[in-house]
C-alpha cells in the first residue's frame, strides 16, 4: 500500500474516534469558506480610487478634473465634495469610469476632494483655492477654459451687438453659450416649494436665443452676439464644454420702457399622443412629432424629464421624434400609448412704454434675420394679401391724414380697431376655415385673431409671431390657446393676448380688472408656450408618404405624423397637455 492511501486511512480513523476533531474540522472549513466569502465581497466593492486632481491650485469657474479607478460608467447617485461641500448635478461635464470632469464652484474652499459611489468613498486628494494663496500663481491655462479680455461695447439695449474678445471659445459654437445676467425676480409665485425639478436650474442667468438669431458669429478668439430678450444689467460670460469663463460686467438698458419677470410657477407638464385601430397588410413606417414646449424669456426652463417609449430624438426641431413599424400581424386592438413629461417654469410678464422714445426700426435692425423672418408671409400668416394690406394702412391713417409710424403706436391702433370692430366665439370655427374670412365676418376664434392680428402687423413691416400653447385656469385646468409677440427695437418683444383683451371666458389666479388695458403688453404665468411662429418640418421618408397635420392646435408645425407609403390605417389621438402638478 502506498503512502498516500495509509494516511487517508489514518485521517478517517482518527475522524471516526475522536469526536473533537471532527468539531474541529467542521468550524475549519465553515471558517475557510466565511474568509473566501469576505475577500470575494471585497474585491467585488470596487471603492473609487483618485490617481490624479488637476488643477490642484484654482479658483471658482475653473474645469477640474479627476483621474482614476472606479468611478462608475455614469453618475447616477455618486458625487464629489471639494472642502466639504458637494458639486451640484449641474456642475458635472463629464463622468466615466476613469475620469470626472466638473466645474469649479462659485463657493469653493481649500480642502479634501473626495469621490463618492455606491462602493463607498474614495481616498482623498486635496485642492486649494488660488482666491486665499497670498502669492502669484501659474494658471493652468488647458484646464481653465475660456477666457474673456474685454467685451465692447460695455453698454447696450437689447437687440445691441457685443464682441467678445478672448480665447478658447472654440472653433465652433456647438453647444457652447453665452449667458447674461436674467431680468427676473427670485421669488417663485407659490414660495420656494418647487422641490428637485427646478433646483439644477439657474433661473439668475438667460442665454442668448438661438430662435432670435442672436448669435452672429463664433471663433476661438472672437464672438459677435446680440443682447437677448430678458437680460439686465449684470455679468456675462461664455460656458463651453470645459466650463465657464470669467465674468465681466455689461450694463444694459431697454429702449422704450421697462419689462420686467415676476411670480415664476414651475409645472410638470403631460403630453401624451396615442394610436390604435392599426390595420396594415403589408407593414409600414410611421413617424410621430410631438411638439416640445419652447424656451424664452418669460418662459425659461423646459425639460423633458420622462418618456415612454424612448424616442428615436429627444429634440430635433423643437420636437420629441418616435419612429415605429407596423407589422403586417398587428392586431387591431392593439393600443400604442406615446406619453412625455415636462418640466417647466413660465414667467408673468410687465411692460411699460413710453410711447415717444419708440422709433421706427432703423436700417441695422432690417438687417437681422430675426426681423425678416418675423415680417415674411408664410403658411400661418398671410401679409402679403392686399386686403390686409388695405385694411392696416387704413386703421394706422390718422384723422389729420397722416400715416402713424410708430410701430408701438400702429400695434396698438391695430388692436384697438379689433377690439372695437370684431365679435370674439367662445368656440372655435372649423379647423380649415381660413383666418381671411375675417375680413367680412368681422367674428373669430381665439386662434382667428392670433393670427389675423400678427398678419395685419407683418403687413406693415412690424416683426410679430404668433404663440401657440395652454392657457392654465385656476382650477388647473388646461385648453389650447393663441397670443402673440411683437418686437421693439432696443426693448425686445412686447406680449399681446388679444382674444383675453377682447374678454375670453378665462378664470385667472389673479383676477385682471380691465382686461382690454391689461393683455396688451402683459401676460400672466398661466401661458405655456409650444410654438413661437411657424414650424416648417420636411418629410424624411419620401414624397409619397402620407402626412398629418393638426391645425388650430397647441403647437404650430407642418407634419405631426408621417407614414412610408403603403396599404395602412389607424387611428390616432393627440390630447390636449394636462397639468400633473404646479409648484
Amino acid at each position: 500500500m502506498s503512502g498516500k492511501p495509509r494516511i487517508l486511512n489514518l485521517f478517517s480513523l482518527l475522524f471516526r474516534k475522536y469526536s473533537f476533531f471532527r468539531v474541529f474540522s467542521y468550524v475549519f472549513i465553515i471558517a475557510l469558506i466565511l474568509t473566501l466569502v469576505s475577500v470575494a465581497t471585497v474585491s467585488a466593492k470596487k471603492i473609487p480610487v483618485i490617481s490624479s486632481v488637476n488643477p490642484v491650485v484654482g479658483q471658482a469657474g475653473d474645469t477640474m478634473v479627476i483621474r482614476g479607478s472606479n468611478f462608475g460608467q455614469i453618475r447616477g447617485t455618486s458625487f464629489v465634495e471639494i472642502g466639504g461641500n458637494r458639486i451640484t448635478a449641474s456642475g458635472y461635464i463629464t463622468w466615466s469610469e476613469n475620469l470626472i470632469k466638473l466645474t469649479i464652484p462659485s463657493n469653493v474652499q481649500d480642502g479634501l476632494v473626495i469621490v463618492t459611489t455606491k462602493s463607498g468613498s474614495s481616498k482623498p486628494g486635496f485642492f486649494a483655492n488660488e482666491a486665499g494663496i497670498p502669492v502669484a500663481v501659474v494658471k493652468d491655462v488647458k484646464a481653465s477654459g475660456a477666457q474673456i479680455t474685454q467685451i465692447s461695447p460695455a453698454q447696450g439695449n437689447i437687440g445691441t451687438l457685443l464682441t467678445i474678445s478672448g480665447s478658447d471659445f472654440g472653433i465652433t459654437r456647438g453647444k457652447s453659450r453665452v449667458l447674461f445676467t436674467a431680468n427676473a425676480e427670485k421669488s417663485s409665485d407659490l414660495g420656494s416649494g418647487q422641490g428637485e425639478l427646478a433646483q439644477d436650474f439657474d433661473f439668475s442667468t438667460i442665454s442668448a436665443s438661438e430662435s432670435d438669431y442672436d448669435y452672429e458669429f463664433w471663433s476661438d478668439s472672437e464672438i459677435r452676439v446680440r443682447i437677448p430678450d430678458g437680460a439686465a444689467s449684470g455679468n456675462i460670460y461664455v460656458e463651453t464644454e470645459k466650463g465657464e469663463s470669467n465674468a465681466v460686467a455689461v450694463e444694459i438698458t431697454l429702449q422704450g420702457g421697462q419689462k420686467s419677470y415676476s411670480l415664476r410657477k414651475t409645472y410638470i407638464l403631460e403630453v401624451d399622443a396615442d394610436i390604435d385601430s392599426i390595420d396594415t397588410k403589408n407593414g409600414t413606417s410611421v413617424t410621430l412629432r410631438v411638439p416640445r414646449p419652447v424656451t424664452s424669456s418669460s418662459q425659461p426652463m423646459a425639460q423633458l424629464t420622462e418618456c415612454v417609449p424612448e424616442p428615436v430624438i429627444s429634440d430635433y426641431k423643437n420636437t420629441v421624434i418616435h419612429q415605429l413599424k407596423l407589422k403586417k400581424a398587428t392586431s387591431k386592438s392593439e393600443k400604442l400609448k406615446f406619453s412625455h413629461n415636462f418640466a417647466l417654469s413660465t414667467y408673468a410678464v410687465h411692460s411699460e412704454i413710453n410711447e415717444k422714445l419708440v422709433k421706427p426700426y432703423t436700417q441695422s435692425t432690417k438687417n437681422r434675420i430675426l426681423f425678416k423672418n418675423a415680417v415674411k408671409q408664410d403658411f400661418l400668416v398671410p401679409s402679403e394679401n392686399e386686403g390686409v394690406k388695405n385694411l392696416a394702412k387704413e386703421i394706422v391713417t390718422l384723422k389729420s391724414g397722416k400715416t402713424e409710424t410708430n410701430p408701438y403706436l400702429q400695434a396698438k391702433l391695430i388692436y384697438n380697431y379689433i377690439l372695437e370692430n370684431y365679435k370674439l366665439r367662445e368656440d372655435l370655427r372649423k379647423a380649415d376655415a381660413p383666418v381671411l374670412d375675417l375680413l367680412k365676418s368681422k367674428k373669430g376664434d381665439a386662434y382667428d385673431f392670433a393670427v389675423f392680428y400678427t398678419t395685419l402687423l407683418r403687413s406693415l413691416n412690424i416683426p410679430a409671431e404668433p404663440v401657440a400653447g395652454v392657457l392654465v385656469n385656476s382650477e388647473i385646468k388646461t385648453q389650447s390657446h393663441w397670443w402673440v409677440e411683437f418686437y421693439i427695437e432696443g426693448f425686445g418683444w412686447f406680449p399681446v393676448d388679444i382674444a383675453l383683451g377682447m374678454g375670453l371666458n378665462y378664470n385667472s389666479f389673479r383676477p385682471v380688472e380691465n382686461t382690454a388695458e391689461y393683455y396688451f403688453g402683459n401676460l400672466d404665468g398661466q401661458h405655456i408656450a409650444f410654438s413661437r411662429g411657424w414650424n416648417e418640418i420636411k418629410q424624411t421618408m419620401n414624397a409619397k408618404s402620407k402626412i398629418v397635420y393638426r391645425p388650430k392646435t397647441y403647437a404650430f408645425q407642418s407634419i405631426w405624423e408621417e407614414s412610408s407609403e403603403g396599404n395602412v390605417n389607424y387611428s390616432s389621438l393627440w390630447n390636449t397637455p394636462v397639468v400633473l402638478g404646479l409648484y
